[in-house]
């Protein structure tokens, strides 16, 4: 099916062409129809499936049509609701490609960055707007940003805002909005909370399911690779060799090990930036640009990028850490075999990790294939328990030099005159 037969308009139909799309999702062809007619909608589908194509076209034509009833400054029709400022700017991005010849105006806000220039576009005025949850209570609270107009919600990768803690914020918002307005859940999961949610929010939905819950793209060509953790360094590097790799996205579990991993590629001669909570917005940005430009051909993330970055033909996805989160297994590899492409994923696992491994292969219902023949195969096949430091004061009393053995300080000789 095309999407002139969904019954887009021309104006969107041109930019999308603009875009290359050519055929939708089958999440846009179930969805589209559905948000047209105004109904409510509860989306499950995993990460890479063109969810946000699938809710923005409806509410662009939707705003469209009735800008003409409406006159003077523009007022927020429609407000989404993201869980990161990486997806927040990219959902905006997408509004603004697909609405270049609507009359549209797109605003985003989020956290991280100052609020000057976006209380500056929120006065201006707009009609949708893309937001975090945080950054969205503090202009609320400041009576800067006025949900009164809304006629559509978005509330998008919902259980990963459960993950992140923001369920709590997204009630709030939820409260401040008019009790008559469309309203669109999407999530990759739909853990009972999250069901609850929507049972609440939501009036007579519709519900639209491309995938299993939580199983991976099919495309994507997985496997993994049994190796000791302090091995990890030197068999990414030596994979990165591989001509094929052509760009590739790291996971790492920790902040600090997502700078040690970058640290350690760039001193090969790697270019690799990271990206993770602890980094400015504008350093995250300046590195995410970086790696879609090919400046950089590695980038290194901790799982705050699970979600929040859309990078068109990514080639590999490397599970330098596993997650001892099935689920969170599946929306790392969905950054890769994006739209129908093919995709590779590697994941490193230590003797530690196995028991994580186990339940990711139990959650997709299939064994990831082992590569048994490469330079860093697994020697440790027992936990090691971590040696407690010993006290302070013996720690002192045992240092190396002269007085170690009693604890007492060395005797000073004068030197003869």
């Amino acid at each position: 099916m095309s999407f002139e037969k969904l019954g887009l308009i021309a104006p969107i139909q041109k930019a999308l062409a603009d875009e290359g799309y050519e055929r939708p999702t089958p999440i846009q062809n179930e969805s589209i129809p559905i948000l047209l007619e105004g109904k409510d909608l509860l989306g499950c589908a995993q990460t890479g499936t063109g969810k946000t194509a699938a809710f923005a076209l409806p509410i662009i034509q939707q705003l469209h049509e009735r800008r003409g009833e409406r006159k003077g400054k523009r007022t927020l029709q429609a407000l989404v609701l993201t869980p990161t400022r990486e997806l927040a700017s990219q959902v905006a991005q997408s509004f603004v490609a697909y609405s270049r010849y609507a009359d549209i105006k797109t605003t985003v806000v989020f956290g991280g960055v100052g609020q000057g220039p976006q209380v500056a576009a929120l006065r201006a005025g707009m009609d949708v707007l893309v937001a975090t949850p945080g950054r969205l209570i503090d202009l609320m609270g400041q009576n800067l940003c006025d949900l009164s107009h809304v006629s559509t919600f978005v509330l998008d990768e919902a259980d990963r805002m459960l993950d992140m803690g923001f369920i709590h914020d997204v009630k709030r918002i939820i409260a401040e909005l008019p009790q008559e307005r469309q309203t669109l859940l999407f999530s990759a999961t739909m853990p009972e909370e999250i069901a609850a949610l929507a049972g609440k929010i939501l009036r007579k939905p519709e519900t639209v399911s491309v995938t299993p819950v939580s199983s991976p793209v099919e495309a994507i060509d997985q496997s993994v690779y049994f190796v000791d953790k302090g091995n990890k360094g030197k068999l990414l590097i030596h994979l990165l060799k591989d001509p094929d790799i052509v760009s590739a996205l790291v996971f790492s579990r920790t902040k600090h090990g997502a700078d040690r991993i970058c640290k350690t590629l760039n001193r090969a001669g790697i270019s690799a930036g990271a990206i993770h909570g602890d980094k400015s917005q504008g350093a995250r940005q300046n590195a995410l640009a970086n790696f879609k430009s090919g400046k950089t051909w590695v980038l290194v993330a901790t799982d705050i990028a699970a979600r929040g970055i859309d990078i068109e033909q990514l080639s590999h996805v490397i599970n330098y850490d596993i997650p001892n989160e099935p689920e969170t297994y599946v929306h790392r590899i969905g950054r890769t075999g994006r739209a129908g492409l093919s995709g590779t994923a590697i994941s490193f696992c230590c003797f530690d990790e196995k028991p994580y491994l186990k339940d990711i292969q139990k959650l997709i219902d299939r064994e990831i294939p082992v590569i048994e023949e490469h330079p860093y195969p697994m020697q440790i096949f027992e936990r090691i328990p971590p040696q407690p430091r010993p006290p302070r004061k013996a720690r002192r009393e045992s240092a190396p030099g002269e007085g170690a053995k009693t604890g007492k300080k060395p005797v000073r000789r004068r030197r003869p005159r």
